[in-house]
């Protein structure tokens, strides 16, 4: 594509708030300039006429998606373990034969950096090919020094192997490893805020995470993790009250954290604190499903509270492996009740502010020309299919690459 064009005969659901469903221009054309977005409208201004035009021939155009919460730098898989549960075997069972978390700590040190890129850019591919622009990148299972640096600078190297956007985010507080077991302050205080300091030097952190829960870390201890990343100036995240409430939301909200992820257990008082702060509530339905969760998270209490909700895979080798935005849509619609206008916002608009991004996530004038076109009639169809992907292109700004 040129340095300026006009896509014209489009069904924009331009995903700005208003009256219309989706921000829905029925007949629209978007004027784009080195890669962002001049105008959208129905009445193309003089200025623009003499631009290159194309015809969508009446296809839907979206923003871009945006996955805001992955895991898919990691070593190894888990496909054993999960075949050897379904065959009967214990959560015992599979941790005494090395599974669970401790198998992806392995095989991730064991990884080189060529290797952790190498088997990330399938998913990220897999991603790319249903339309996604921007996603996030965890570390987080490293668990000591070099390999967290490693997992950050392998997501760094996706963003020059790809067209693609790649925030990180620092997870050092995602588990305690073998060798401080039972010691889990020490963890905190000897590898994960050293390791986050040295992350920061090296300029691979955009944001930092913690898992609060029984089976990872207290409030008090991400609470010291927070402070580390408030003192290097960095925004904050949560895993929080998946399975179980221990307070976490309360924590993240009083840190102004950019989102709260998972959050099943999560009550009306943790909505009204989000809403305060202006966290985004990530419903993560990837793992709720893989996981045979029954707690659902409390949607009508976000809606109540206006809290933001975005949706996002949580694409992970053990609770979530997966790698399309359109079948998480599809789950937070089936498995939640959300609505597909909410989906879809979900992986767009608030995807972005999850993210601390106010530049995409939007059609509109001054937003990035991420774009998004579709073989489909009507924008709920994007979560109503299953297992199928009507992608027509992706638009990537920096690349102005067009079809992909």
């Amino acid at each position: 594509m040129t340095d300026e064009y006009v896509l014209t005969g489009a069904k924009l659901a331009t995903m700005v708030p208003g009256d219309a469903p989706y921000g829905l221009i029925e007949s629209g054309s978007v004027a784009v300039e080195n890669g962002n977005i001049r105008w959208v409208g129905v009445d193309l201004p003089t200025e623009y006429a003499d631009w290159p035009r194309r015809d969508l021939g009446g296809r839907l155009v979206t923003p871009a998606l945006i996955d805001c919460h992955t895991h898919i730098v990691f070593g190894g898989n888990r496909a054993l373990e999960f075949e050897m549960r379904l065959n009967g075997a214990s959560y015992e069972e599979v941790a005494r034969a090395g599974g669970g978390i401790v198998s992806t700590v392995r095989g991730t040190r064991e990884a080189s950096l060529d290797e952790l890129v190498a088997s990330a850019l399938p998913r990220l591919d897999a991603l790319i090919a249903e339309g996604a622009t921007t996603v996030e990148v965890k570390s987080g299972y490293g668990l000591d020094r070099e390999t967290e640096l490693n997992m950050l600078r392998a997501a760094r190297k996706l963003a020059e192997l790809r067209p693609v956007t790649i925030k990180t985010t620092f997870l050092g507080a995602h588990a305690t490893p073998a060798e401080y077991k039972d010691r889990d302050d020490a963890y905190i205080d000897e590898v994960c805020i050293p390791a986050l300091s040295a992350a920061h030097a090296e300029g691979l952190v955009d944001a930092v995470d913690g898992f609060c829960e029984g089976i990872a870390f207290q409030p008090d201890q991400i609470e010291r993790v927070f402070k580390a990343a408030q003192e290097l100036g960095l925004p904050v995240k949560l895993h929080a009250e998946q399975l179980s409430h221990l307070g976490g939301t309360q924590l993240a909200a009083r840190y102004g954290a950019l989102s709260v992820d998972h959050v099943e257990y999560a009550t009306e008082d943790d909505a009204r604190a989000m809403a305060a702060s202006g966290s985004v509530a990530v419903i993560l339905p990837g793992a709720f499903y893989t996981i045979r969760e029954t707690q659902q998270p409390p949607i009508e209490a976000f809606r109540t509270h206006a809290v933001p909700m975005a949706l996002a895979t949580d694409c992970n080798p053990g609770s979530s492996p997966l790698t399309s935005l359109i079948l998480t849509m599809n789950m937070g619609c089936t498995l939640f009740r959300m609505t597909p206008e909410e989906a879809l916002a979900g992986v767009t608009r608030n995807a972005a502010q999850a993210l601390g991004l106010s530049d995409r996530g939007l059609i509109a004038a001054g937003q990035r020309a991420d774009l998004a076109v579709w073989d489909v009639e009507t924008p709920g169809e994007l979560s109503y299919r299953i297992g199928f992907n009507p992608l027509n292109e992706r638009i990537f700004a920096d690349t102005q690459e067009g079809k992909t």
